[in-house]
């Protein structure tokens, strides 16, 4: 096995797809807790309560909440902490907890009102994640390959990728030790269940976004 596909010799992958279905809920929960109002700090804050209740035992990466302008920035850039979610507004929230040594990551971007645009490159981010799943498992193309493809079908959407939210291993902690760099870059074929493809889309003004990430998964029957 190649190393980048490798996992610790303790790996469950029963057990590490409950932790993603845990992450995914959380994610769900904090979004219908979420008030016009607050800030991103208010929005961590609302993390770590949620995330307190499950018993989780720590994340391996630091909470992200991204309101409005801030939904355009990346993983390492830093947000306006001055903005307040208003009640037509976009906001994003990326998690990564580890529970029982196991490790979550989901992001996903939520509208509060009617906004169309909003609406509709929330949805964008999410229909181009189905899109190149399905080509990844129809292919079984490289990362490279993968994002290259993810380029192409924001560009066909009216949307600009974000290509330094370029995607990464999961699995059990810490995933690093086996590799630390981005799915964009490996020219193998990612396996199943333990790499995370990230799409992050800015609108063509690059005055709001949408994120949304998941494990890349086959169907069972595969």
């Amino acid at each position: 096995m190649d190393k980048i596909n490798q996992v610790g010799e303790n790996f469950n992958l029963s057990k590490f797809l409950l932790v993603r279905e845990k992450t995914i809920s959380t994610v769900k929960k904090v979004s219908e807790l979420v008030e016009v109002g607050m800030s991103e700090a208010d929005g961590i804050a609302l993390i770590d309560q949620v995330l307190k209740k499950t018993g989780h035992e720590k994340n391996w990466h630091p909470h992200k909440f991204r309101i409005a302008k801030n939904t355009i920035l990346s993983f390492s850039e830093k947000s306006d902490d001055s903005i307040r979610l208003k009640e037509n507004d976009i906001f994003s929230v990326d998690i990564g907890p580890v529970w029982d040594n196991f490790e979550g990551d989901y992001g996903e971007t939520f509208v509060m009102g009617s906004d169309l645009n909003f609406k509709a490159i929330k949805e964008c981010s999410e229909d181009i994640f189905t899109d190149c799943k399905k080509y990844w498992q129809e292919n079984k193309c490289s990362g490279i390959e993968l994002y290259d493809y993810a380029e192409k079908k924001a560009h066909e959407k009216g949307y600009i990728l974000k290509t330094d939210m370029n995607g990464h291993r999961l699995g059990d902690f810490p995933h690093h030790v086996f590799y630390r760099g981005g799915l964009n870059e490996i020219d193998k074929v990612p396996a199943d269940n333990i790499w995370v493809l990230e799409i992050h889309l800015l609108n063509l003004d690059c005055t709001y976004g949408a994120f949304f990430e998941d494990i890349l998964t086959k169907p069972k029957s595969s």
